[in-house]
């Protein structure tokens, strides 16, 4: 009678473990050379001829010596293994054919709209996804505004300051609820400016002239109405907080309350060096935590910004100087300055056409400076910690998210090719509209 019961609890085990290696999806990836890209130098090393092992979409070990009964095997020998990279500012989701205005759900009316969630108008289905996901991105950050921090087109009265909550989003999954990693993962705001517009443009555009006067009194208006707008939103949670009886909800200052007390942070863009100290003056008045997008001018900010613990999110580094007399490498030389003056840096691309191409904005940087190390965590583990899911992805680690890329070479350079991609430990499909016309016109006679 002993014997059987010990043989029925034997065949109880075995079936619960294969059933859990079954509805957890286990996997064992081998033979690989793993590159963690942790922020600690201690457990940064690779590993050569090294196993991950995924249990129900996270790492459970990682090592040399992994051995695991009933669960699925990919031999990668040969290939590299890095964490899925990240582009922390897009538009991803939200824009797909900018010519046509029923495609695109960004930029809603209004100064002030940080009620707006960019993950509930993500498209799961756009095409971006695939293309974006195909080169070894398996995160972005959707932003609900095409806006940069300055430029020629943000200065006029209506235009939005906070457009709506950015979303991170993985790039797999059947609705915007299985991608969305982290909702109102910042709050997206574009700093206010005195816009530099040359005459002749104006006349090109057919814009009414304006004199230096009148752009700073309207760029003084507009710092007040945020300065105001954020004192309203103040008051709206004191009154909230206090059970006041006439006390009615409102959507724009609900979605404030996290940002004035610091568990939101805010994404600046801020073009101009005057624009990034304003903005960095802003916070301090304010008391909230800023992250500056999209710079392109640093003068004496770097320091200031080490100073202060702002992280910077970079456009592209392959773009032109932003006036006629700055140095050729003007722009390519900013991440290397960030990163020498003790900034943490992430990259993003800040658009939805070249997404998938920001791993080569962060290469272009480590020809001018910027140790290559530094580049590929400026695409994982930096970009995880500035928008606080560090927990979950960014490194190869034991508890976190499986989001893998197997490659046959360095992520950053332009020949490596992506061979398996896997998100949350799901295998996807690295086919695209760009790889279905290439299977298609390679059969032209």
């Amino acid at each position: 009678m002993r014997d059987t019961r010990l043989r029925i609890l034997t065949l109880l085990v075995a079936a619960a473990a294969c059933a859990f290696a079954a509805e957890h999806e286990s996997l064992l990836i081998k033979n690989v050379t793993i590159h963690p890209v942790t922020s600690s130098p201690a457990t940064s090393a690779e590993i050569k001829g090294g196993s991950v092992l995924i249990v129900d979409g996270k790492i459970a070990e990682i090592g040399t010596k992994i051995s695991a009964k009933g669960v699925k095997v990919f031999d990668g020998k040969g290939m590299d293994l890095y964490p899925g990279l990240i582009n922390t500012g897009s538009n991803v989701g939200l824009s797909e054919i900018s010519s046509i205005r029923d495609t695109i759900d960004l930029d809603e009316i209004g100064i002030f709209n940080p009620q707006l969630k960019a993950e509930v108008a993500f498209n799961p289905s756009s095409q971006h996804v695939e293309i974006v996901r195909a080169a070894g991105i398996t995160t972005v950050l959707s932003l609900p505004s095409a806006g940069g921090g300055g430029g020629f087109g943000r200065a006029g009265a209506d235009n939005p300051i906070i457009t709506g909550q950015a979303a991170l989003m993985h790039l797999n999954g059947w609705t915007w609820e299985d991608m969305a990693l982290k909702r109102g993962a910042a709050l997206d705001m574009s700093f206010p400016t005195i816009p530099n517009v040359p005459r002749q443009l104006q006349n090109f555009l057919g814009t009414p002239q304006r004199t230096y006067p009148e752009l700073e009194r309207e760029y003084k208006v507009k710092l007040e109405q945020m300065g105001n707008f954020f004192e309203d939103a103040r008051r709206y949670a004191k009154a909230k907080a206090a059970g006041a009886p006439d006390f009615e909800p409102d959507p724009k200052f609900e979605a404030m309350i996290p940002v004035i007390e610091g568990k939101r942070p805010i994404l600046v863009r801020a073009e101009r060096e005057r624009a990034i100290k304003d903005a960095v003056e802003f916070a301090d008045k304010e008391k909230v935590k800023i992250i500056i997008g999209d710079p392109h001018e640093l003068g004496s900010t770097a320091e200031l910004l080490a100073k202060h613990g702002i992280p910077v999110v970079l456009g592209k580094t392959l773009v032109l100087p932003l006036r006629e007399d700055d140095p050729y490498d003007s722009q390519y030389t900013l991440p290397a300055q960030l990163f020498k003056a003790g900034v943490k840096i992430c990259f993003a691309s800040f658009d939805v056409e070249f997404a998938r191409n920001v791993p080569f904005e962060a290469a272009a940087a480590v020809a001018f400076g910027l140790p290559q190390e530094e580049a590929l965590k400026g695409l994982t583990i930096n970009a995880a910690e500035i928008f606080g899911v560090a927990d979950l992805i960014g490194s190869i680690e034991k508890g976190k998210l499986a989001d893998l890329i197997l490659t046959d070479g360095d992520p950053l350079e332009a020949k490596t090719s992506i061979k398996a991609e896997f998100i949350a430990g799901k295998a996807v499909s690295l086919e695209s509209h760009h790889t279905q016309l290439y299977e298609k016109w390679k059969e032209r006679p």
